[in-house]
């Protein structure tokens, strides 16, 4: 079976499990644990336009979970089934940031591909965040300045609680010689960032916003 999962249902998917597991080691009726098996399962086939026999039975696998051990178990098996995030070269990443002077490259040997739903990395001799995401089928590069806060926010690409910065980009405006600046708040480490991202919407309209 070829892999069908993208990065961001696998981190439902955790989620669901992280649901069933409170709920059975929380709650006795039996009438209330079926129910949330029930609805746990058709959360996650419901995040398919289309699954074969053979990925319905994988996921449907998960309403039967009830302790830590079984739900490690089930998503150990079922991230064999993750695709992977486009793969991606120092010379390709040049090519995206033409205009980038001395571009600091991430250290693509420590990244499990499978895990990211956009390639993000800092450049702290700059102040810079640089970010990667496949937009309409195609890696799309942007980067701007990033200042960390000292306190915790709600990150715009997320939507958890967790160390933020403001990433400003700059893009030339319709007049000569004026610039226009757009940004929000997003996590200040990319990697935790990827591990809370359970739906690709606010990715794509945050690239989508600070690229229009």
């Amino acid at each position: 079976m070829e892999p069908f999962i993208r990065n961001d249902q696998y981190n439902f998917i955790k989620y669901q499990t992280q649901v069933l597991i409170h709920g059975h080691a929380s709650v006795n009726d039996t009438g209330v644990l079926n129910a949330l098996k029930s609805l746990s399962a058709e959360k996650v086939l419901s995040l398919f336009a289309e699954l074969s026999e053979e990925q319905n039975q994988l996921l449907s696998t998960v309403s039967d979970i009830k302790e830590r051990d079984h739900a490690d178990a089930f998503l150990a098996h079922i991230k064999d089934y993750v695709i992977p995030f486009p793969s991606i070269t120092e010379q390709s990443i040049k090519k995206m940031f033409p205009k980038a002077k001395k571009l600091k490259m991430p250290a693509l040997e420590d990244i499990d591909f499978r895990e990211i739903s956009y390639l993000g990395w800092d450049d702290k001799g700059t102040n810079r965040k640089y970010m990667i995401s496949l937009l309409d089928g195609k890696l799309t590069g942007i980067y701007g300045t990033f200042k960390p806060l000292s306190k915790k926010g709600i990150c715009a690409i997320c939507n958890k609680f967790e160390e933020t910065g403001m990433f400003l980009t700059e893009t030339k405006g319709t007049q000569l010689g004026t610039y226009t600046k757009k940004g929000n708040y997003i996590c200040h480490d990319s990697r935790k960032c990827n591990e809370n991202l359970n739906s690709l919407e606010q990715l794509h309209d945050f690239i989508g916003r600070l690229r229009g």
